[in-house]
């Protein structure tokens, strides 16, 4: 059978009721909701056509997907974080960034070279790979704003904030390296572009980003919560799509200006909430983020698994999966413990830092957007980059729920 025109509608209806309940049902087993959507996906598969419901066949419908879905990830992810940004507060955040995500991408780059494959693709494989995801991570980042006089932003759970702030900036910090890839196959020999690259892809791009997203989260901040007039003061009437205009507001004006949307809007989240950090306003922009990411993250994890039953991991060779398995397991793992040397974290809240950095949606995304760039290697890109996707899904769903539990256990024992 198959399901066309009317039908997706109820499968879309039962798709929202499914991730209504799901999270219910799952809180107390070490399943995650992900995993079951994705599994809903590859049993979707069977009964959808599958011809056009894949990024090789869709790739600016999966490439715009997927923008949006980490836009509203970003937003909500900066929302949530209580501590108020700083270099020492933020300094487990700043070692990810600095060390592990560069030298998880020279790892896998390097690893995919040793494999066969050309010096660009296997730096577009590395870069794609490289961001931790702030979509799919949500059962080890922090859970929501705390607010009120009695919200304490010095008192986070060290393991969440970090695996949160690093899944904020890392996916806009992935970009230059995106860039990297696409210049080594585009425009020839390091030496004709490397000085170009570092100066605006690098540098230059990033400081707008962190720029732009400073001021105009600063700037609406004050609007919300101090304007002189009552009609601006949007956290007076609690109007929650203040968080959706301010992220598409963000990320246009920063795109247009050529500089890193992503940065911007998680930067301009921080800026948001640090305008009044103890307004309720907050939880309720958190909110209204909240469940915009959860249906675009049901829509992303179901197409995945039609995209998979229809064949998707067909072309995957065996470097491939020497690469997903090399990345999950041991690179991320050692890059990220190594980073985190001379740390406050404890020995087991370290492994546990460590070892979740789930992959998903942003590497979709960086795929799509560069996949136009390498289209003789791009069927074994995705089947590489949907194997480690699944493959992340999986490892870290199933370890979160006991292994966060295992440390809360152990902070209430000491």
């Amino acid at each position: 059978m198959r399901i066309d025109g009317d039908g997706l509608y109820l499968v879309a209806g039962l798709a929202l009721l499914l991730g209504a309940v799901l999270p219910r049902l799952l809180r107390r087993y070490a399943v995650s909701a992900p995993i079951a959507f994705l599994g809903a996906g590859l049993l979707l598969g069977l009964a959808v056509d599958r011809s056009r419901l894949s990024p090789l066949a869709e790739p600016a419908l999966t490439e715009h997907l997927a923008e949006l879905t980490i836009l509203i990830a970003l937003m909500g992810v900066g929302l949530a974080i209580d501590r108020p940004i700083g270099w020492r507060r933020w300094a487990v955040t700043w070692r990810l960034l600095l060390v592990a995500m560069p030298a998880c991408i020279a790892a896998i780059a390097g690893a995919g070279w040793l494999l066969g494959l050309a010096p660009a693709t296997a730096l577009l494989l590395g870069a794609v790979l490289a961001p931790t995801d702030p979509v799919l991570a949500s059962d080890v980042q922090v859970q929501g704003p705390s607010t009120g006089a009695e919200a304490e932003p010095e008192e986070d759970d060290e393991v969440r904030f970090a695996l949160t702030s690093e899944a904020g900036l890392n996916d806009g910090l992935a970009f230059p390296f995106v860039y990297a890839a696409v210049f080594a196959a585009t425009k020839g020999a390091v030496g004709d572009w490397a000085l170009e690259w570092f100066a605006w892809d690098l540098i230059g791009k990033t400081v707008i980003g962190v720029a732009i997203g400073a001021g105009a989260g600063w700037l609406l901040g004050k609007m919300a919560f101090s304007a002189p007039l009552f009609s601006f003061r949007l956290a007076d009437s609690r109007e929650p799509v203040l968080a959706l205009a301010i992220t598409l507001g963000v990320y246009g004006l920063t795109e247009l200006l050529h500089g890193y949307g992503f940065v911007a809007v998680f930067v301009a989240a921080l800026s948001l909430r640090a305008a009044e950090r103890s307004h309720e306003f907050h939880e309720d922009l958190h909110g209204f983020v909240e469940q915009l990411e959860h249906i675009l993250t049901w829509g992303i994890l179901l197409l995945l698994g039609v995209a998979i039953t229809g064949g998707l991991l067909g072309p995957l060779t065996f470097s491939g999966v020497a690469i997903g398995l090399l990345l999950i397991l041991v690179v991320r793992p050692l890059t990220a413990w190594i980073s985190l040397t001379r740390t406050p974290l404890r020995r087991s809240e370290r492994w546990v830092t460590a070892a979740f950095g789930v992959r998903g949606v942003g590497s979709v995304y960086y795929l799509a957007y560069a996949g136009s760039d390498f289209t003789t290697d791009l069927p074994w890109l995705w089947a590489t980059v949907g194997f480690t996707v699944v493959l992340s899904v999986l490892v870290h769903g199933v370890a979160a729920t006991p292994l966060m539990r295992m440390l809360d256990l152990r902070r209430e024992e000491d």
